[in-house]
């Protein structure tokens, strides 16, 4: 070109640059935004005990009370049904049923350490067989005697028992039948919605005669 100048050709930027800032400005930024972290939900906290849940107990019964007749008191005044898991002490004079000898009555006259208690006590009304206690002595020479307990059974100092309570109990006849079934999961059903009786039978035994009236009932009787 004339004169020796040379001829530079500017560069020109891309048409699409302006465009790329506007998205880049109003384009939503990725991830969550500053502090919008989970908040932390609220506790839940239950205010009453649930119908189906047991209750562990450490019960002592003062030297010279009845063992059965404390328990079946608690079960009446407490509506709760109870299981006797063991207990620790020692009873005096004791008439126990063993089966061993058809059925009779021994009775065994003496002070003699409690090896091991078990059995249910439920409150009245209650379906026949399902309460009574189990127990298993041992004498002074070491000789173990057991049997189903009858009548009174008096503690020889402090005695202590380890049980676990109850307020619902499904009466059963086994085996089950096609037809007991269906009547099986209606009780289930009917337990979970708490109405209130609290031992529904199977459909064989009349369900409103073994239902235990509730603790709020009972003391407006009272």
């Amino acid at each position: 070109m004339a004169g020796g100048g040379d001829l530079t050709v500017p560069a020109t930027k891309p048409i699409f640059e302006n465009d790329q800032r506007i998205d880049a400005a109003t384009r939503r930024p990725r991830g969550r935004p500053a502090g919008s972290k989970n908040k932390p939900k609220p506790p839940i906290i239950i205010t009453r005990d649930s119908a189906n849940a047991l209750k562990a107990h450490a019960m002592e019964v003062t030297s010279g009370c009845d063992l059965s007749e404390s328990l079946i008191n608690f079960a009446r005044k407490k509506q709760r049904g109870i299981c006797v898991l063991s207990a620790t002490g020692c009873v005096t004079n004791v008439a126990l049923r063993q089966p061993s000898s058809s059925g009779s009555i021994v009775t065994l006259h003496g002070r003699f350490e409690i090896v091991s208690l078990l059995g249910s006590i439920l409150p009245p009304p209650a379906p026949p067989g399902v309460t009574g206690l189990t127990i298993y002595l041992a004498g002074a020479q070491g000789q173990v005697v057991g049997g189903n307990v009858v009548g009174a059974l008096i503690a020889s100092g402090p005695v202590v028992i380890m049980a676990a309570t109850f307020m619902n109990a499904t009466f059963d006849r086994l085996p089950l039948g096609e037809d007991d079934e269906v009547n099986v999961a209606v009780v289930n059903h009917s337990e979970v919605y708490g109405l209130p009786q609290n031992l529904i039978t199977n459909g064989n035994l009349p369900s409103e005669g073994y239902s235990w009236p509730s603790g709020r009932a009972l003391a407006k009787s009272t």
